[in-house]
């Protein structure tokens, strides 16, 4: 039990520590954009130097850094068919190190000069199982959509989604040793046939016997081949295991003879909550959002080139989204029960009735919002994308019309209203996390809210064609006022079917045919750094691995500041 305290408050220091910075890292921006906001782009180069010497070598070395060489999250293929999976960066493993060798240090921490082995066992078989309880309290946290440190730590879902896996292997580790250490004493007292019965007919055996085997068989579930392989099974086999584990756990703790339960008894029922807390949250939210008295959700999907959809869904009531934020969303006879997360490219609020107001309160009636139109763009892969693909093939038409639920939104905690420059790399759909940040920084820019002053956008996409994805938003933008003076749009046509396509006729549109050098085109952004730098990347995992790599290259020698953001969804 002490070893279990020593645990969650090397967890809370460690939360309060990232929190610590959290803090100190808004008050810094806040400050930055508050001198910045109303200043010109030249008079930004206080701010274009970071004030700590070992920041630069911090970020390159363990923050920003691989585990080893470039490679991060791009996807290791041994085949066309398996996939085992991306790795985990620098600062990720040294944190993961240091969970798991604590984890194993105190369950080993025992009388090993004990002269009964099966005295040892016991204390063995109480500590793994203590320790695995312990665990899976963060597991369940990190494992939600609605886990409230997202916000509070500014730590993406991806990097919980990580850690969670991880715990969970910690997890089911103990659990096996908890077992196995039960075994080895039944054994010596009463022979494999003893096993058996308790297994059977003991409610405390049977129980953590099935919740143990649930675990071992969602380990092997979620090895990475067959996670990715077979992902929308693996996601509802998961959950249903989870379930069973927790309940199971439960069962365990309270009929173990002793009056009250296990002392770890109320740690298992907490989790039980947290899981139904988390559900239903996200079950009030969705019926919220997607039903009112206007009516539904409903989704108007179009086919495009490339084998993508553009999805623009009509939410009856008023949504307040953030630039960089996903929703889940689902369509009616599409697989209902799956979801899946993708970037909100463009959001617009509806407003009242066309009706001329009669009084004041109609007035205030028609200034409200009333509901809000979000679009996303998907690309058609395999199961829930290719079925919405091939449905609105089908359907012969410029759109097809479907009944679809929005289940958001997610993230956008990260702000870059106080850089003065602005780097943004897209690969193919990876536009649509980039494309709402512009807008709200040229608007800002218009309004004098932010401390933007350059913008530089790189798209690289396949074919010429893709460029329609996001054609209307893009003509919105380049026809808002000032655009120009702080927009540069690069555009990369990787494989053109006409080198004839490939024609700019503008200083602030340039296209491309071929693959960007990466590392020259931030070389030259940093060159002509107006004030802090942010260069964020979203797009397939080689392309964001070039981008980190040329963020670390950029850092060595110099004292600018550049900081790096990496929007992923690694499953």
């Amino acid at each position: 039990m002490l070893f279990a305290q020593v645990l969650w408050w090397t967890l809370g220091i460690l939360g309060l520590i990232v929190l610590l910075i959290r803090i100190l890292g808004l008050a810094w921006e806040k400050l930055r954009l508050i001198s910045s906001m109303s200043q010109p782009a030249d008079k930004q180069g206080y701010w274009k130097l970071t004030p700590w010497s070992w920041m630069p070598s911090l970020k390159r070395n363990l923050i920003y850094a691989p585990l080893w060489k470039k490679r991060h999250n791009r996807e290791i293929r041994l085949s066309s068919a398996l996939n085992v999976g991306t790795i985990p960066s620098r600062l990720h493993t040294v944190i993961l190190l240091g969970y798991v060798a604590s984890n194993l240090g105190y369950m080993v921490a025992v009388n090993w000069k004990n002269p009964n082995m099966y005295e040892v066992c016991a204390e063995i078989r109480g500590r793994s199982g203590t320790l695995s309880v312990v665990s899976m309290i963060p597991l369940m946290i990190f494992a939600t959509r609605n886990n409230p440190l997202i916000s509070l730590l500014s730590v993406s879902f991806d990097t919980f989604n990580l850690l969670h896996r991880w715990m969970g292997r910690i997890v089911v580790f103990e659990v096996v040793v908890h077992f196995v250490s039960w075994a080895i004493v039944q054994v010596a007292d009463g022979g494999w046939d003893s096993v058996g019965m308790k297994i059977l007919h003991d409610r405390f055996i049977a129980s953590g016997t099935v919740g143990s085997a649930a675990m071992v068989v969602i380990l092997f579930l979620a090895l990475s081949p067959v996670r990715h392989a077979f992902y929308e099974t693996f996601l509802n086999i998961h959950i249903l295991l989870a379930f069973v584990a927790f309940v199971t756990t439960w069962i365990h703790c309270v009929s173990a003879g002793v009056v009250g339960g296990l002392p770890q008894t109320p740690w298992i029922i907490a989790i039980l909550l947290l899981w139904v807390a988390e559900r239903l949250a996200r079950t009030i939210r969705l019926f919220h959002y997607n039903r009112s008295k206007r009516g539904y959700t409903e989704a108007f999907v179009e086919p495009m080139p490339g084998e993508a959809c553009r999805v623009t869904m009509h939410l009856p009531r008023h949504v307040r989204i953030q630039p960089g934020q996903h929703a889940y969303l689902r369509f009616a006879g599409l697989n209902p029960w799956e979801n899946h997360p993708f970037s909100i490219a463009w959001f617009e609020d509806k407003h009242g009735d066309s009706l001329l107001p009669v009084h004041e309160k109609d007035m205030e009636k028609i200034q409200e919002p009333t509901g809000t139109t979000v679009s996303f763009l998907i690309s058609a892969r395999t199961g829930f994308t290719r079925k919405l693909y091939n449905t609105a093939v089908a359907s012969n038409s410029s759109a097809v019309t479907m009944r679809a639920a929005f289940e958001g939104p997610y993230a956008g905690h990260n702000s870059l209203d106080s850089y003065g420059h602005c780097v943004l790399f897209a690969g193919a759909t990876g536009i649509t996390h980039q494309i709402s940040y512009i807008r709200h920084l040229i608007e800002g820019y218009n309004a004098g809210t932010v401390a933007t002053r350059r913008v530089t956008l790189l798209w690289i996409i396949r074919d010429y064609e893709m460029l329609e994805w996001a054609r209307p938003w893009m003509d919105q933008i380049l026809r808002l006022p000032n655009r120009k003076e702080i927009l540069r749009i690069k555009l990369f046509i990787t494989r053109p079917k006409n080198a004839n396509e490939v024609v700019s006729n503008s200083n602030t549109v340039r296209m491309s045919a071929g693959r960007p050098n990466i590392a020259l085109e931030l070389a030259k952004e940093v060159r002509e750094q107006t004030g802090a730098m942010k260069v964020t990347v979203c797009g397939p995992g080689a392309l964001a691995d070039d981008v980190r790599d040329a963020v670390r290259k950029a850092q060595k020698g110099t004292q600018n500041d550049i900081l790096f953001e990496e929007e992923s969804f690694t499953w």
